[in-house]
């Protein structure tokens, strides 16, 4: 596969991988959030390395669909493999220690993991409804912000989450009043 094909078919291949599944709404295709995470990387982050853009695009499928590591690989090659593992939690771990391996996980990856990540709460947070279910998209925020506090590679998307996030915030807080 050419790289200048290579966010096409992760398009494609993540939008059938997802094809049944739902966002939490129970309506929204789940693929949509996949779809936004690569938009926020590219048109918010202003990141459009394609390798980055695919493992956007796919950052869900091992975690969430009949997907592994040696699909991916073939598939997509390493690079955007790696980085696809790099943000998929040990779903055998109970939750709080999956957690914990999670970021450590992140922490220890390339600085590329993070940037997605970081797109990922994004999407979250901009797509969540209620204000228990921001206020709990808003504590992944400032995991994902901590994780990516020492990489001067993230520093503009680390604002521009941080400024969403106090705004969500501050919604919150004058709504709560």
């Amino acid at each position: 596969m050419t790289i200048s094909h290579l966010w096409q078919a992760a398009a494609s291949y993540s939008a059938r991988a997802h094809e049944h599944q739902r966002r939490h709404d129970g309506v929204t295709p789940f693929a949509s959030h996949p779809a936004r995470v690569a938009m926020t990387v590219a048109c918010v982050f202003g990141v459009t390395d394609e390798v980055v853009l695919a493992a956007a695009l796919l950052h869900d499928v091992i975690e969430d669909c009949h997907v592994d590591y040696d699909a991916l690989n073939e598939q997509f090659g390493p690079d955007v493999a790696d980085l696809v593992v790099c943000l998929t939690k040990d779903k055998r771990l109970i939750e709080a220690e999956r957690e914990r391996a999670y970021d450590r996980q992140l922490a220890a990856g390339p600085w590329e993991a993070r940037l997605i990540k970081l797109a990922d709460v994004y999407d979250n947070l901009a797509d969540s409804r209620g204000s228990e279910s921001r206020r709990a998209k808003l504590d992944k925020v400032r995991r994902a912000l901590t994780l990516a506090a020492n990489d001067p590679e993230l520093a503009e998307a680390r604002r521009i989450v941080s400024e969403y996030a106090a705004s969500v915030e501050k919604t919150l807080a004058t709504a709560a009043r």
